[in-house]
């Protein structure tokens, strides 16, 4: 009796259990396929992807094993800005906020493209143009397909890009070991072995270069509502200077609309529009867009900016970046950018609690181009070049 008591417990469970992740996962796809701005945009098979998922619940058993299945999902979607808020120890860092590498497949082989200043791969001595043959012993071929989609066999370059950079992002509960070919013979880099002690980071960095140059470098800081006094002081003190530099190479965790337009507000006499939405309402797909503006704020600065961006510039910043092109306020300087698509908003599952982010809405600059297709206009290969082209065209 004991036993058959066990059993109906055991059984009961394993049925509520999977009763309870099945919904949850009806409920995320169902919130994707009627909120998520790109679909048709990105050519995503929703309803291949409920397919293929979607049997694989049965064999859910715990909270552990739904979110690892979640974030094969969210791989389908092949872009940085969409994400769960929780994640395991064995799950990859997000990018581009958890990654220091930018790597991508150039003809048949795998090419470190550009790299993250003062970041694990950078201080172990890893470089722009270096071949990549292993990761953590293993052939870059043989680890991609685990974050490419399933929906499809044919990958385009976003594909590629987005899986190449969540291999070599690497996950919280592993070090990396990344093989790279040197005169011919391969060597091994571990960049999570690289001390690099605990500094505080400011909000924001700011200087004057030589003599009549200012500089003030965001430190990933676009969402802390601070910046807005912190910017404020360091321009009214670079005032006097003849040119600026706005660096924005380090803000891949996007922020909010409301700081990038009180900084752009700095750089204007008169309203202006920055940027465009539209999204799709109601089950019906109503189109509802809009343009949004920048009001000027406090002093102006009048003279000439410079704005850096690169891999590491990413949501809010990569708006403030088309904001000051599309005002025609700046010249934008960099490789190109994160590529997060859309604005996002928050959802949270009903039975397990958890959360996660999606576009919802389209982003463009305000002469109808995609955010994600923007390409700064003196546009360079890496951070390296990016800094020899500012002294190139400035003087600096």
């Amino acid at each position: 009796m004991k036993k058959l008591i066990f059993l109906f417990i055991l059984v009961s469970t394993t049925v509520l259990g999977q009763s309870k992740y099945q919904k949850d996962f009806n409920e995320f796809w169902t919130i994707v396929n009627e909120n998520y701005a790109y679909l048709e945009v990105q050519q995503i098979n929703w309803n291949k992807v409920n397919e293929i998922y979607k049997p694989k619940v049965a064999n859910i058993h715990n909270r552990n094993e739904f979110v690892s299945l979640l974030e094969n999902v969210v791989n389908e979607l092949h872009n940085g800005h969409i994400s769960l808020n929780t994640n395991l120890n064995s799950s990859n860092r997000i990018i581009p906020s958890g990654s220091d590498l930018f790597v991508q497949k150039v003809g048949n082989t795998y090419l470190i493209t550009d790299i993250r200043m003062d970041h694990p791969s950078q201080k172990c001595g890893l470089k722009p143009g270096m071949q990549v043959t292993k990761f953590n012993g293993k052939k870059i071929d043989e680890l991609l397909p685990a974050f490419l989609p399933k929906y499809t066999h044919t990958y385009n370059a976003e594909m590629l890009d987005y899986a190449l950079n969540m291999l070599f992002a690497g996950t919280h509960d592993k070090k990396r070991v990344i093989t790279v070919l040197e005169n011919g013979r391969e060597k091994e880099y571990q960049p999570d072995d690289t001390n690099i002690p605990p500094q505080k980071i400011n909000l924001l960095d700011f200087k004057i270069m030589n003599d009549n140059t200012g500089y003030i470098k965001i430190n990933n800081s676009l969402g802390h509502d601070e910046l807005i006094p912190a910017f404020d002081k360091a321009l009214d003190s670079l005032s006097h200077t003849g040119k600026l530099i706005i660096d924005l190479s380090e803000t891949p965790g996007g922020g909010t609309s409301a700081i990038a337009r009180a900084i752009l507000g700095r750089f204007i006499g008169k309203e202006l529009p920055y940027q465009k939405h539209d999204c799709l309402e109601t089950k019906y797909k109503i189109k509802r867009s809009w343009t949004e503006y920048v009001t000027p704020r406090k002093a102006t600065y009048n003279q000439e900016l410079i704005i850096l961006v690169g891999h590491w510039t990413g949501s809010m910043g990569e708006g403030m970046a088309i904001g000051f092109d599309g005002m025609e306020r700046a010249k934008i300087v960099g490789t190109r950018m994160a590529g997060l698509i859309g604005a996002i908003d928050k959802f949270q599952l009903t039975e397990t609690n958890i959360g996660f982010q999606i576009p919802t809405e389209r982003v463009y600059h305000i002469n109808g181009m995609p955010r994600e297709d923007f390409k700064p206009g003196y546009l360079t290969d890496n951070i390296f070049s990016t800094w020899k082209k500012v002294k190139e065209l400035f003087d600096i």
